[in-house]
């Protein structure tokens, strides 16, 4: 059965409002009005993203019998704030913490994994979804606002997956690569070309490219 502390549920949504303001400023150029406007958009593709990526880590890691729990790293979201206003975002808001006296590095890897696998999938969701309403994108505000969301969810999720991805520090990458080199490089390519897609081409060319106009 799958737990949460009231200090857990408390340090997601503190987590969940400081980074999604972080990517709204890189977003709007720091423009505060743009901030505002874009605040919205930014919280529906980094709740999903980082919310679930966090959850990935406690779920796989409560599969295995361990506790776990998401815990704020205070530092981490004061360095992304300030790195927001430099155009990127350092995102490490905190981390789940695994209790377990002894690990292997293959659960250990697979725990790891999952957050920046959740990412991958989403970001994929959305740009289904985007490519499913952008014919209708000209007529319909409704359809507007979706692709956008859907552009904006797209993008973060797969920045957020390649950045945690890295093989440094304490992301999840370390511990993958120590786990099972071919699959670390596999996903971190698939997440890589993702990233590189919607800050070359930009999400709507890589939607026309897909459905060939």
């Amino acid at each position: 059965m799958i737990k949460f502390t009231r200090s857990e549920v408390r340090d997601l949504i503190i987590a969940f409002f400081v980074i999604s303001l972080c990517f709204a400023i890189v977003n709007s150029g720091r423009n505060p009005n743009a901030i505002l406007t874009s605040l919205p958009f930014v919280m529906v593709g980094v709740g999903s993203g980082f919310i679930l990526h966090e959850l990935g880590h406690k779920f796989v890691s409560m599969k295995y019998g361990y506790w776990a729990e998401f815990k704020l790293w205070p530092q981490g979201l004061i360095f992304a704030l300030i790195t927001s206003f430099f155009g990127f975002v350092f995102a490490a808001p905190g981390a789940v913490y695994t209790y377990a006296n002894y690990m292997t590095d293959e659960i250990n890897g697979k725990i790891s994994i999952a957050g920046p696998v959740v990412n991958i999938v989403l970001a994929l969701v959305f740009l289904a979804i985007a490519t499913a309403v952008y014919p209708s994108a000209f007529t319909s505000e409704t359809s507007v606002i979706l692709f956008i969301v859907c552009s904006v969810g797209y993008s973060i999720n797969s920045f957020l997956a390649v950045f945690n991805l890295l093989p440094i520090g304490n992301l999840d990458g370390s511990k993958v690569l120590r786990w099972n080199v071919g699959i670390w490089i596999i996903i971190i390519a698939i997440a890589g070309i993702m990233t590189a897609a919607s800050m070359t081409i930009g999400v709507e060319s890589l939607v026309r490219l897909i459905i060939g106009i």
